[in-house]
């Protein structure tokens, strides 16, 4: 796995981030078969254009409209560096019907190989980090989308709500999604965790996860183990009372249990971890036995869920996508991979997750109004911060 790159005043002079997309996008379309409509001949907006000029849009403070970015369109620079002709409306529009996201996670995946671990990472004192390595949070979120987004209907509470859903596996450790999925927002999310489960895998969930004793028994026949929370209105059968360790005491746990799931016992055989909260007990159910896993390892494992969270937030609130420059299925299913390569392109130079004011600054430094020392010396103040 390739080292983070650690940006250099003299690379961010010659910071191409649009330059480095067309390069893995070219490798990616490359001798593989596009929609046949680009090929035809009175089409001048070639496939590689159209999602470069997507992510100029996504990355580009100032354009937050589709109308905004063909506009830009005509710029000469804009036309060097990015899609060398203008475009019109009606050809954006109609181009994302004709694009392949699974060529866009590719490209995603490979990011995420090469950005790797990242330093800052530390497993607390005394415990194992075993499981801190390998664990993936599932989780999703919603994006609200307009109203004559019929496709992706989501509720009818008095008011109609239309959403897509973003499924991710979160990375802990690297704190990097490893898996994602793009659906509408009724999606299940417990299927879609089923279908991209892997033998050998270590989950995290919450208490929606813990619902379906069913899939948790298919889950465990899978070769997957996890670690999800029971709602309190949970029921089974005690079979073991687990001896605690002092450590386990300290980490806030007061029972260590295996059970079996269901009010009759028919559930599957797994341990419940019970760690008293201000508000509530919290019930974690897991696979992985007592010699594998201590009941304060799995605890830990649960309270690092929350990660998921902020990197939510972070995608939605510091990238700000928001607004929809594709109104499609596909379409926005290409924005919000094209959102996620933008991130991985900026964690990759910079060698962090950048936040609001890094972001910022970076996109004044694109358009001319700072300089690559103050970049630097935020990039080095932020840096300074951490290490305290």
């Amino acid at each position: 796995m390739a080292e983070t790159v650690r940006l250099a005043e003299k690379d961010l002079r010659n910071w191409k981030l649009l330059r480095d997309f067309q390069e893995r996008l070219e490798a990616t379309l490359g001798g593989q078969p596009l929609h046949p409509s680009w090929e035809h001949p009175q089409r001048r907006l070639e496939a590689a254009e159209y999602l470069s000029l997507f992510l100029f849009g996504l990355l580009n403070p100032v354009l937050t409209s589709m109308r905004g970015l063909c506009q830009a369109s005509h710029l000469e620079r804009v036309q060097a560096e990015v899609c060398r002709r203008p475009v019109s409306l009606a050809s954006f529009s109609e181009a994302q019907h004709l694009c392949d996201p699974a060529r866009l996670k590719t490209i995603f995946s490979s990011l995420r190989q090469e950005v790797g671990r990242q330093p800052e990472r530390r497993s607390q004192p005394g415990a194992d980090p075993k499981w801190l390595r390998m664990m993936e949070v599932v989780d999703s979120t919603l994006w609200y989308v307009l109203p004559r987004m019929h496709w992706a209907l989501w509720r009818n509470q008095g008011v109609r709500q239309n959403a897509v859903r973003l499924h991710v596996k979160y990375h802990v450790w690297e704190s990097l999604p490893s898996a994602l999925a793009v659906t509408t927002g009724k999606a299940c999310e417990r299927r879609q965790w089923e279908q991209a489960a892997q033998p050998g895998e270590f989950h995290v969930g919450d208490r929606y996860f813990g619902e379906d004793y069913q899939l948790l028994q298919r889950l465990m026949d899978k070769g997957c183990s996890f670690a999800v929370r029971l709602r309190q209105s949970a029921v089974w059968r005690v079979e073991e009372t687990l001896s605690l360790t002092e450590a386990d005491r300290k980490a806030g746990v007061v029972e260590d249990l295996w059970v079996r799931l269901g009010s009759e016992g028919q559930g599957p055989r797994v341990r419940l971890v019970r760690v008293p909260t201000q508000e509530e007990d919290v019930l974690i159910a897991t696979d992985v036995g007592p010699r594998d896993m201590s009941a304060e390892v799995a605890a830990l494992c649960y309270r690092h869920r929350w990660e998921v969270e902020l990197f939510f937030r972070w995608l939605k609130y510091v990238m700000g996508s928001h607004h929809w420059m594709a109104e499609s299925p596909t379409g926005v299913a290409v924005q919000l991979y094209l959102t996620l390569i933008g991130a991985q392109l900026l964690l990759l130079y910079t060698g962090r997750r950048p936040n609001k004011r890094l972001l910022e600054l970076l996109q004044f430094y694109f358009m001319g109004w700072a300089s690559a020392e103050e970049v630097m010396a935020l990039l080095q103040k932020d840096t300074a911060q951490k290490k305290k």
